[in-house]
């Protein structure tokens, strides 16, 4: 037996000479104390041992260097680091040849995963760990996590096993049959927590699970106490794959109770049913890069049911829209498959069952004249709410336009329009089977480009030069006699309520059903104001956007000039916004509609926002929103709603945000309401939302 310098000599010429044999790679053998035993060629290692083979480094407190069958024995704080994989362990082995090993007591990170185990055996790119325990970021109490009696663990690419469990810290919560999941995507794609209490509800816990059942498929369920209401439960789930050139993504989620609270009455005035439930789907696929599907379905069996127990889905979609569209998308054209439904009985909904539609982008046809033209065919339905018959129309609408712009000089365009539109309904009404309408239209455009340049800079705002972009617009549109033939035409595509100006051109009409005869001029003008921008090219710190028509033939409900509109976005610093749209009435030159929203902000810290939305005798309203980062774990936020026509306080709401180790985002939320009918004046919340696991 021989120790120290001698044996360490030794010990590198022999590993030498067997490993010049093996492979040219040569173990690099380091120790503060070293035997060597020649008979079994085993050397014992000890203080800071060490030995590099290539990529891969092994340190512990005792290693034992089998030199003929280049296994390592490791005890006491063994640790193996090769590349970006580390394990840590109480005790194993590893072979140099084969890079396989075993171990004890085992520890593995790789972020933002924190995996323990009982024992592993494998490679670094496949091993096999039993009592494992897998933990999103760092063990705690409330950290996500995975077990199982079996893991296989793909460092950097992927997890899987069976017979596993989901909970949280040193609590099980469910079950999880199979699981086989990439790094790159989450293992619980949804989990979600809220308690509370709200007067229409009652004292409130809601959960959200989602897990993996299937590679690409998540499934789990909504559950929520209500003790007020009841149990509401309904299953939910998510899809996601991907392959060349193609892309699936979806969602659903639905809920179920036998509701014994104070329901009230729905939007038609009739008292809402005891049994009640919704259901959502939405679905965007892209099958290739010319081919995409998009679908939306929403039941509710009463117009309140979301509203009540699903506020935060509720209010971004008061009115469900229920449709599924695809769309082809040729080199110069779209083709656009499209049905809208109405599943549920308290709103009127104009269905597709469904419209085809053609649309041929403008092209060249010589003499520098272009083409448009777009053809469809739908079958419309639309059924009443509580009295009257079903309105069904077959309809064939085609539509062709020619135009020729001219332009004189680099600043002024000019671009005549000539059109026509044919609209065949093959259930007409009024006493006729069938009725064929003929459309024409006449017109023109035109836009006058100027601009100017100014040498102005302000540090404060951050202005280096100004450059005005001046774009005065006019269009006239001639669409004589296009309310003939109305008695004979199912009323289904009809005019609605709106704010904004109604399109011009003959082919952008969507109320197709309820047309009036077309003789308008109309007038705009766009500014905008630019400066350099200090990273690339420029940016605009004003646009400033007016616009109204002049009607020649009056029709009932027209005057002869239109409201006229305004818009008008200011950014002059990297900290301040300002918006604006209005709508002024030329007749009393008094004001219909004022939107304004006012932002100041500093990107790391806080966020101010003031903002109104004001319509002539029916909407006053201001709201105030501020949230103010605290530190990397607390945010602060504040709502303040006031209704002036009613002349209260809609809504008053505040609130910490908190980032819990990572894992959790969690919202603390106390609010007063006023004038909300159903969801009475006082709510407490506390949401916490998984952020990946």
């Amino acid at each position: 037996m021989l120790r120290g310098t001698s044996a360490f000599l030794i010990l590198l010429l022999v590993a030498g000479s067997v490993t010049a044999q093996v492979t040219p790679l040569v173990p690099v053998v380091t120790a503060d104390d070293t035997t060597f035993d020649i008979t079994t060629g085993e050397a014992v290692l000890r203080g800071h041992p060490r030995i590099a083979y290539g990529p891969t480094l092994l340190l512990a407190d005792e290693l034992r260097y089998n030199q003929v069958g280049t296994l390592v024995i490791a005890s006491g704080h063994f640790s193996i680091t090769s590349g970006a994989v580390r394990l840590l362990a109480a005790a194993g082995t590893y072979n140099l040849a084969t890079g396989s090993f075993t171990l004890t007591d085992v520890r593995a990170g790789e972020p933002p995963l924190y995996v323990t185990a009982a024992t592993a055996a494998g490679t670094r790119a496949r091993m096999t760990l039993t009592n494992a325990v897998v933990t999103y970021n760092e063990p705690g109490p409330f950290a996500p996590t995975l077990s199982a009696d079996q893991i296989i663990y793909e460092p950097g690419r992927r997890i899987m096993g069976e017979h596993g469990h989901l909970g949280l810290g040193d609590y099980s919560l469910f079950a999880l049959p199979k699981f086989d999941r990439p790094f790159d995507q989450s293992l619980i794609s949804y989990f979600t927590t809220r308690v509370g209490y709200r007067h229409n509800l009652g004292a409130y816990v809601d959960f959200g699970l989602h897990v993996p059942v299937w590679p690409g498929i998540n499934l789990g369920a909504d559950l929520g106490e209500y003790t007020a209401r009841g149990v509401m439960f309904g299953p939910s789930g998510s899809y996601q794959f991907k392959s060349a050139g193609a892309e699936i993504t979806g969602s659903f989620s639905s809920g179920f109770i036998n509701d014994h609270g104070d329901k009230k009455t729905d939007l038609l005035g009739r008292p809402v049913p005891e049994e009640r439930g919704y259901f959502e789907w939405r679905h965007l696929q892209t099958i290739d890069d010319h081919l995409t599907l998009t679908g939306h379905f929403f039941w509710w069996k009463d117009s309140e049911v979301v509203r009540d127990f699903r506020p935060d889905r509720f209010y971004p979609v008061q009115q469900p829209d229920s449709f599924l569209e695809g769309v082809y998308a040729g080199n110069n054209y779209y083709l656009d498959l499209f049905t809208r439904l109405a599943p549920n009985n308290f709103e009127i909904v104009q269905q597709r069952l469904p419209e085809i539609r053609f649309d041929l982008l403008p092209v060249p046809i010589g003499g520098g004249f272009h083409e448009r033209f777009n053809a469809s065919f739908a079958v419309l339905q639309e059924d009443p709410l509580l009295t009257g018959s079903t309105l069904r129309s077959d309809r064939f609408d085609t539509f062709y336009a020619v135009d020729r712009p001219i332009t004189p000089t680099e600043w002024l365009t000019i671009t005549p329009v000539a059109g026509g539109r044919l609209t065949y309904y093959a259930k007409a009404t009024g006493g006729r089977d069938t009725y064929t309408r003929w459309l024409g239209e006449v017109g023109a455009d035109a836009e006058l480009h100027a601009s100017g340049v100014f040498d102005y800079r302000n540090e404060l705002w951050k202005i280096n030069g100004l450059r005005h972009l001046l774009t005065p617009k006019i269009s006239y549109r001639y669409i004589p006699e296009a309310d003939r033939g109305q008695s004979f035409i199912p009323l289904i595509d009809r005019e609605v309520f709106s704010t904004n100006l109604e399109p011009l051109d003959l082919g952008s009409i969507r109320n197709l059903d309820q047309l009036h005869g077309t003789n308008t001029l109309r007038f705009g003008l766009d500014n905008v104001l630019q400066t350099r921008d200090a990273n690339y090219g420029s940016r605009d710190l004003l646009t400033f956007n007016l616009a109204a028509d002049l009607n020649f033939s009056m029709q009932p409900a027209r005057q002869r000039w239109s409201d006229v509109y305004t818009g008008l976005s200011l950014t002059p610093a990297p900290w301040l916004r300002f918006e604006l749209f209005q709508r002024l009435s030329t007749q009393r030159l008094n004001l219909k509609e004022l939107n304004t929203g006012l932002e100041l902000f500093d990107r790391d810290w806080w966020t101010l926002r003031l903002s109104s939305n004001y319509l002539q005798d029916q909407i006053e309203q201001y709201l105030l929103e501020y949230d103010r980062r605290l530190n990397e774990v607390w945010k602060g936020f504040a709502r303040l709603r006031y209704d002036a026509r009613a002349t209260r306080w809609d809504e008053l709401s505040f609130g910490l945000r908190q980032n819990l180790r990572n894992t959790w985002n969690v919202r603390y939320e106390v609010s007063w309401y006023q004038g909300r009918q159903r969801e009475g004046s006082f709510s407490l919340s506390v949401v916490a939302d998984l952020i990946r696991f």
